[in-house]
C-alpha cells in the first residue's frame, strides 16, 4: 500500500509539473494576460477542473511556490547564528534566487514569475501581497530574535530587506528581456545585492547600539 501511495504522488507530482512547464511556455509566447486556464487545460490536453486540482487560481500557475516563500525569509531571520544580522541570513538566500536563474531554461524563463510580474498588473499585484507577507514574517522573527528593537523600526528594515529580494527579482526579469548574458547580468547583481545588503547590515547594527543590545 505505501509503495502504491508512493507511486500516486509521484505521478500526481510529475502531472503538476507537467502543467505548470505547459503554462509558462504559453505565459512565455503570449503573456500572462493572454492565457487563461482554459488554454492551459487545451494545450495540456485536460479539463479545466484538473488544472484547478492543482493550482487554485491562475495566479498560482506562477506564484505555485509562495506558500514556501512566505515563510523562507523570515525564518532564515529567526534561525540565524549569533552575532549575524538579518541581511547576513538573507544573504545566501539572495545568491540562490541568481543562480537559479542562470540556469533556467530560456525557453521557459520569459514564462516566470521575475518577467511576468513586471508585465501584468494583475499578477504584480498578487507578488506585493506575498511581498507584503514575508514583511510580516520578517517582523515577527525580528520581535523574538531582537525584542529591544522598537516596532516602526523593525517593520521598516523588514520592509527594506523584502524590497532587496524584489528588486533582485525584477532585475532578473529585465535582464531576461534584455536578453543579457547570464554570466554578466549575474556578475551585476551579485555587486549590487552585495552593496544593499552591506548596507542594511550597517544599519541593524547601528540599531543595535543605539538599543544597547549588542548580540
Amino acid at each position: 500500500m505505501p509503495r502504491e501511495q508512493g507511486l500516486r504522488e509521484r505521478k500526481k507530482a510529475e502531472q503538476r509539473e507537467r502543467i505548470a512547464d505547459i503554462a509558462a511556455r504559453l505565459f512565455a509566447e503570449h503573456g500572462y494576460d493572454g492565457v487563461s486556464v482554459l488554454d492551459v487545460a487545451r494545450t495540456a490536453n485536460v479539463s479545466d477542473q484538473t488544472i484547478y486540482n492543482y493550482f487554485p487560481a491562475k495566479h498560482d500557475l506562477v506564484l505555485d511556490r509562495a506558500d514556501e516563500f512566505r515563510d523562507l525569509y523570515g525564518q532564515a531571520v529567526l534561525a540565524r547564528t549569533d552575532g549575524a544580522s538579518p541581511a547576513d541570513a538573507l544573504r545566501p538566500l539572495v545568491a540562490v534566487d541568481i543562480e537559479r536563474y542562470r540556469g533556467d531554461d530560456p525557453a521557459l524563463a520569459r514564462g516566470q514569475f521575475p518577467v511576468l510580474c513586471r508585465e501584468s498588473g494583475a499578477l504584480r499585484r498578487f507578488a506585493l501581497e506575498l511581498r507584503e507577507q514575508q514583511v510580516d514574517r520578517v517582523v515577527a522573527a525580528l520581535g523574538t530574535t531582537d525584542a529591544g528593537i522598537a516596532a516602526i523600526v523593525a517593520r521598516v528594515h523588514a520592509a527594506a530587506l523584502i524590497c532587496v529580494v524584489q528588486t533582485i527579482t525584477d532585475e532578473i526579469g529585465a535582464h531576461i528581456v534584455a536578453g543579457t548574458p547570464t554570466g554578466t547580468a549575474a556578475a551585476e547583481m551579485k555587486h549590487t545585492a552585495t552593496i544593499a545588503l552591506d548596507h542594511l547590515d550597517r544599519a541593524f547594527r547601528s540599531v543595535l547600539q543605539a538599543t544597547g543590545d549588542s548580540s
